[in-house]
């Protein structure tokens, strides 16, 4: 559980006044190992990328979500395959989803449905990192402990848009990020920021540290950071040294103290009525977290759909094997994401377009792969075991055209019959709406020069 803000675990630690300068830029390690924050800033810049306004927020559906139970219905399908649910109608004549969406049925106008993806990874973290950084594993690791050798989106998208001029980080992870992708051969400066969860009692900006971050004694409690910061800030004047040091130490300092760092991390901010809209649960309070950030200028947020709790003691994922655990099975699951989901998710969108950002921010929402076309029952337990060979992707806004399927699978829900996709293709997509040419390499420890996608083609329908 995230540590309520105001209590500390270690009573020695206490906020004993204004940081001095040189403790001000040894916060600026964040994790790295060392590495002062202004060092980070300075590789960073060094990349020389054009600088866009462009976002994207991806919720991830870890787990594998099932294609039939949420965006690719198969009511003509035998009773094995088509599952417990039934097919609504939507707002958009001839697009229909699963009835746990009702929200999103009456915003379907909004929204592009990507139902022909496919891949070969069977493997939790494999298709993770098949989906997320578009590099097929090696070697397949049916265990699901592997890690991936190449960075993900958001990490590419970090190493290439540079130093935010806003003090924002570029790649954010809510209220983690996805566990199995490492930055590599780009190196720790490009790691997610992780927020904790936003849905807490008291939640406030956090001190930006990295996911791998090593904190010292003056950085263990966020409150202290945070009063140390504003006493900063009250104590120093305007001009002076920090001014005359070279810009990227006024950099970091501008990262840990911007008020539009702050700002954007604060949700007290939005009407009580919003936060209500989105849901005031961790899905919903995230969603809204991250429109925040991409409006204010973060590159890349995910929201991690991994939720240990949603009001409920069992792990939560969207693995629904058949009977994975007592008393619990697809339908089960299925209720339960879906009535944190759907508010949260359709909040999102109609925010977006309604602040006239649906060109700026792109809103994905997919898992590593799909689930079995068959439901398989154990101890009168339904569910869909792993399936790589059809998944569906929802896409909205990002400058796309909405009221749109694009592919299709059999009547089944087993293969792409139309226009097959691949999740290189929808990572192209994303990278073209960020400003990125996935044609741009890296090279790695070896010095080899290392593609961002070596395969792929932006979605035409998305574009």
């Amino acid at each position: 559980m995230p540590e309520r803000r105001g209590h500390h675990p270690n009573p020695a630690v206490r906020c004993t006044g204004p940081m001095t300068r040189r403790e001000l830029l040894r916060a600026g390690t964040l994790g790295l190992g060392g590495l002062q924050l202004a060092d980070v800033l300075a590789a960073r810049a060094a990349a020389g990328t054009e600088r866009t306004d462009t976002s994207v927020i991806l919720f991830w559906m870890w787990g594998g979500p099932s294609q039939v139970e949420t965006f690719d219905p198969k009511p003509d399908a035998p009773s094995e395959y088509r599952g417990p649910f039934r097919p609504i109608a939507t707002r958009v004549p001839g697009i229909d989803i699963c009835e746990l969406f009702p929200l999103l049925a009456q915003m379907t106008d909004k929204v592009s449905l990507v139902r022909s993806l496919h891949h070969t990874m069977s493997a939790h973290n494999d298709g993770s990192i098949e989906v997320l950084t578009g590099k097929t594993p090696l070697v397949p690791d049916p265990s699901s402990t592997s890690r991936s050798d190449h960075p993900d989106f958001g990490m590419i998208a970090s190493r290439m848009r540079g130093q935010n001029p806003k003090g924002l980080p570029q790649y954010v992870g809510i209220p983690t990020q996805p566990f199995m992708t490492q930055t590599g051969y780009l190196g720790l400066a490009h790691k997610a920021y992780v927020t904790g969860d936003p849905s807490v009692e008291g939640f406030a900006p956090p001190n930006l540290t990295l996911a791998a971050g090593i904190q010292g004694e003056r950085l263990e409690s966020r409150r202290a950071l945070i009063e140390q910061f504003d006493r900063f800030q009250r104590g120093v004047p305007t001009t002076g040294s920090i001014d005359g040091s070279d810009p990227f130490r006024a950099a970091a300092f501008s990262m840990l103290t911007s008020p539009v760092v702050r700002d954007a991390f604060d949700l007290g901010k939005e009407s009580p009525k919003l936060r209500d809209r989105y849901g005031r649960h961790l899905w919903g309070q995230s969603c809204l977290l991250a429109r925040r950030l991409a409006e204010a200028g973060t590159s890349v947020v995910t929201i991690d759909a991994l939720a240990p709790k949603l009001g409920m003691p069992l792990y939560f994922s969207w693995d629904d094997h058949a009977n994975a655990q007592p008393g619990w099975d697809l339908a089960t699951g299925m209720k339960l994401r879906a009535e944190h989901m759907d508010p949260a998710i359709t909040a999102l969108i109609d925010d977006i377009h309604q602040r006239g950002l649906d060109k700026r921010i792109m809103v994905v929402a997919v898992g590593e792969f799909g689930r079995t076309p068959r439901v398989s029952n154990a101890n009168g337990c339904l569910g869909r075991d792993h399936w790589p060979g059809a998944m569906t992707a929802l896409v909205s806004g990002g400058g796309t055209h909405g009221g749109q399927v694009i592919g299709a699978t059999t009547s089944k829900a087993e293969y792409p019959i139309e226009r097959p996709l691949t999740p290189q293709d929808l990572l192209a997509t994303i990278y073209r709406h960020l400003g990125i040419s996935s044609e741009a390499s890296f090279p790695n420890f070896a010095g080899r020069p290392i593609p961002i996608l070596s395969t792929g083609t932006p979605i035409r329908e998305l574009t």
